[in-house]
């Protein structure tokens, strides 16, 4: 015992002492640097809990209570934007805009409009927006890339008097549209861009007063349209951000530092949502130049913190990411990168700082800005493959999401630190979902799959002046049937297997899911967009296949086709290894025999909102695209032995 005692306290030698100076100091840097793991806020193999009815809820809040709003001063749009206008102090994003949306919203009312729900106003977009939220006025979003004819329908639609956009083109279309007597009603547009005496002159010919920006300042559910014309209130888009804000709240915490990009169509009601938690937490929107093919170079500038984004997106980025390996050697390094990442984010880690990162991933980091801490994917369903790839280059949180305009865009949401893939979430705690039998199509609740339909504080009104289409979309115990079909996974997530709306047989009497199919075929490498096309009397589909055109010239090359033209859509050696890569890739997919594309025609140009091709949520408009390529898929029928 004393021998221990003297041991003790005996004077160590100076090596010694410098030897336990140096695994302090090594534990102590150690403990304070090491990467910080992701807990999962809830039990990642019960996500979600049965109730009553069949129905399953969020595990984030007790019993069937559903989630209205997040932050107590902000349950509508105007106060979310006053809440942010507090907590960032007037901060950079909210000096000028605050200013405009009470002048201009004084201005209205000046100009005879009434601060009430029967005040429709059409804008084009966000500072007109928020003078309808200051005042109480119904705001209904008329998108230049929706086409004249779209406009004209919702203005009529909606009985809209009056119209704010920004550039003096779109004053001239509707100007036009007043001459032709299609929308008799329109009596004011504000223009926020200088325009000539002349448009004003032009105005007063057709009775429509014009003014500038200017001249209209004076020194509430909310409603959004599309053409369908969905009813949502302030409730429904408050309760979407809020669920966000609840599912992300132990590993996200938006602050007034936060940045997002604004890229996706403003009519886009994911988009919308988004920015309504930015605004509501007194962070910042940055808005990109208008062109998608500027996008990195605008995200260099503004480093967003919050990145939205749709699956087109990110299939170009993990395309970049494997395209940029071209030899042996720098395949190895990257799939050995990859792994060791993808070993972390098993683990709950999470970051952009490691050797890999700096070594392989940094690059492609940059391009977002390099500062991007979290990611939504909506709008359409995004490949495993991608997805894992993504969480394991780009260092972030990686979230999916699944819903539509009609609940105002989500219902269900991934969990932070699940980083599974093939499923899109538990319901949202905004939102309860059942899933209903769909007997045409062999899917029945009671083997957990069926039609997805939502019931919450997120579900819309209904369609505007169109009581036939709301009773078929909401039933008459207030469910939402959105069309999908779903399927309950046993950790209590959503995976969406098929569509049951755009349907059609074949001669044969198969059922065909044409989304379906264009979901798994856009996963193949030199895809960009796909239409599938099948006709009653046919016995077998064609496709439209639009290439990528970052992938397009090596994979032309390695078929020996260097110099790209427009003969090479044409090529038959190039249409043949498209479509057997789109074939192996359904096959791999579960894709039966008939739900395969027999022939393609290769087209040069990207589908766009512009031909009125794509919806402004860059789905496809399928009966137009059937219309504009009816002459191609006439010839592909034609050329086939059936």
């Amino acid at each position: 015992m004393i021998w221990l005692l003297d041991f003790l306290f005996s004077p160590l030698p100076t090596p010694a002492l410098i030897g336990l100076v140096v695994l302090g100091a090594a534990i102590f840097f150690w403990v304070t640097t090491r990467p910080k793991t992701i807990s999962p806020p809830i039990d990642l193999n019960n996500q979600s809990i049965g109730i009553q009815g069949g129905a399953r809820r969020s595990t984030f809040l007790p019993e069937n209570e559903l989630l209205a709003y997040y932050y107590e001063d902000a349950k509508t749009m105007y106060e979310a934007f006053q809440r942010g206008l507090h907590v960032s102090e007037n901060g950079p994003f909210y000096i000028v805009q605050r200013m405009d949306r009470e002048y201009l919203g004084s201005g209205l009312l000046f100009k005879g409009c009434k601060p009430s729900q029967d005040q429709v106003i059409g804008i084009f977009w966000i500072i007109s927006e928020y003078a309808c939220y200051t005042y109480s006025m119904v705001a209904v979003p008329l998108y230049d890339t929706l086409g004249p004819d779209a406009i004209v329908f919702i203005i009529n639609k909606a009985d809209i008097s009056m119209v704010i956009c920004d550039k003096p083109e779109k004053a001239l279309i509707l100007l036009e549209n007043c001459e032709q007597g299609k929308i008799p009603d329109l009596k004011t547009i504000i223009l926020m861009d200088l325009f000539e005496d002349e448009l004003k002159d032009k105005g007063a010919k057709e009775g429509v007063e014009i003014l500038s920006f200017q001249e209209a300042e004076v020194c509430e559910p909310l409603t959004y349209s599309d053409p369908k014309g969905a009813m949502l209130t302030h409730e429904n888009v408050v309760a979407n951000a809020a669920a966000f804000l609840k599912s992300t709240e132990t590993t996200f915490d938006c602050k007034t530092s936060d940045i997002s990009v604004s890229y996706l169509p403003l009519a886009h009601m994911f988009e919308r949502v988004v920015q309504t938690i930015m605004y509501s937490s007194g962070a910042r929107v940055g808005f990109f130049q208008g062109d998608i093919r500027l996008l990195t170079d605008d995200m260099k500038t503004l480093k967003p913190t919050v990145f939205p984004t749709v699956p087109r997106l990110l299939n170009r980025i993990s395309d970049k990411i494997q395209s940029g390996a071209q030899n042996p050697l720098k395949r190895v390094l990257l799939n050995f990168a990859l792994a060791r990442k993808l070993d972390e984010v098993k683990k709950g880690i999470l970051r952009n700082d490691s050797i890999w990162d700096k070594m392989i991933f940094k690059k492609v980091q940059e391009t977002m800005g390099g500062q991007v801490r979290i990611m939504v994917t909506a709008a359409a369903p995004i490949s495993p493959s991608v997805l894992t790839l993504l969480r394991g280059a780009l260092g972030c949180q990686i979230f999916e999401a699944y819903g539509q305009t009609e609940c105002a865009a989500g219902c269900t949401f991934t969990v932070p630190g699940d980083c599974t893939t093939g499923h899109v979430g538990a319901p949202l705690p905004c939102n309860i979902i059942k899933l209903e039998d769909v007997a045409d199509m062999n899917y029945f609740s009671s083997n957990n799959e069926g039609e997805v339909c939502i019931k919450g504080s997120n579900v819309f009104k209904g369609y505007l002046k169109d009581p036939e289409r709301t009773a078929e979309a909401i039933d008459k115990d207030g469910w939402l049937h959105t069309g999908d079909i779903g399927k309950w996974m046993p950790n209590g997530t959503l995976k969406i297997i098929d569509r049951k709306k755009n349907i059609f047989k074949l001669a044969q009497g198969e059922y065909i899911a044409p989304e379906k199919i264009e979901n798994v075929y856009i996963r193949s490498t030199p895809v960009a967009q796909v239409f599938v096309h099948g006709e009653s009397l046919k016995s077998s589909l064609v496709g439209i296949v639009v290439p990528d055109p970052e992938v397009l010239p090596k994979f032309a090359a390695k078929l020996g086709i260097k110099d790209l033209s427009e003969e090479t859509y044409k090529n038959s050696v190039l249409k043949k290894a498209i479509l057997e890569d789109m074939v192996k890739i359904g096959r791999e997919a579960g894709l039966k025999s008939f739900e395969q594309v027999k022939d393609i025609y290769i087209h040069p140009e990207m589908f766009t909102i512009e031909q009125g091709l794509l919806t402004p949520t860059l789905k496809a408009k399928r009966a137009e695209l059937s219309k504009y390529f009816q002459t191609q898929l006439e010839a592909l029928y034609a050329n086939m032995q059936e």
